[in-house]
């Protein structure tokens, strides 16, 4: 009897230790984590007019034509494809936008770039981008920058709100603005 409960209280010792090492192997940090912009961008505000979750990539003394050539759909970041949520009618020129969850793609360009929301989700990469789920395809102007890691960011215009994608040399900035009520 003494046997069998030393065995058992050793076998539950092992299985114990066993799980504390499991719970304990966390994966180590991603070389391209993920992050999130919106407007407005202060956190104290829960009303968001639009949102997007992105992974940002860095250069590490890469050349940024290499890693996202002009005339190429590029997936807005690394690892998934971005992911921009519109929580209110948004107009992108003469494009309207309704509310919901888009895959946010680009096309870089030298003098501007094709800024692209596609009703297709859950996306890796631009590998399956298929341009027949566009839903709106916007001008963004270019401008210099100076940027290591990729950002987006969003402020407030006279004109509606702008949102910028900046990474290495370049800022890309395109306009969005309140739709009026149908």
């Amino acid at each position: 009897m003494k046997n069998v409960r030393l065995t058992t209280l050793v076998c539950t010792l092992v299985l114990f230790a066993t799980q504390l090492s499991f719970a304990q192997d966390f994966s180590g940090l991603d070389k391209s984590p993920m992050d999130a912009a919106s407007y407005p961008s202060s956190y104290k505000v829960s009303n968001k007019a639009v949102k997007v979750i992105y992974s940002r990539p860095q250069l590490k003394g890469r050349e940024l034509s290499k890693l996202i050539p002009n005339g190429k759909v590029w997936r807005t970041g690394a690892n998934e494809a971005a992911q921009i949520t519109f929580y209110t009618p948004m107009m992108a020129g003469d494009t309207r936008i309704e509310p919901g969850t888009y895959s946010l793609f680009t096309i870089p360009g030298e003098q501007t770039w094709t800024i692209i929301l596609n009703s297709e989700l859950n996306l890796w990469g631009a590998y399956a981008y298929n341009q027949k789920n566009d839903v709106a395809r916007i001008t963004a102007a270019v401008s210099k920058g100076e940027t290591e890691a990729f950002s987006i960011a969003f402020n407030q215009t006279k004109t509606g709100v702008d949102m910028h994608l900046g990474w290495g040399h370049v800022i890309a900035t395109t306009t969005f603005s309140k739709a009026a009520k149908k």
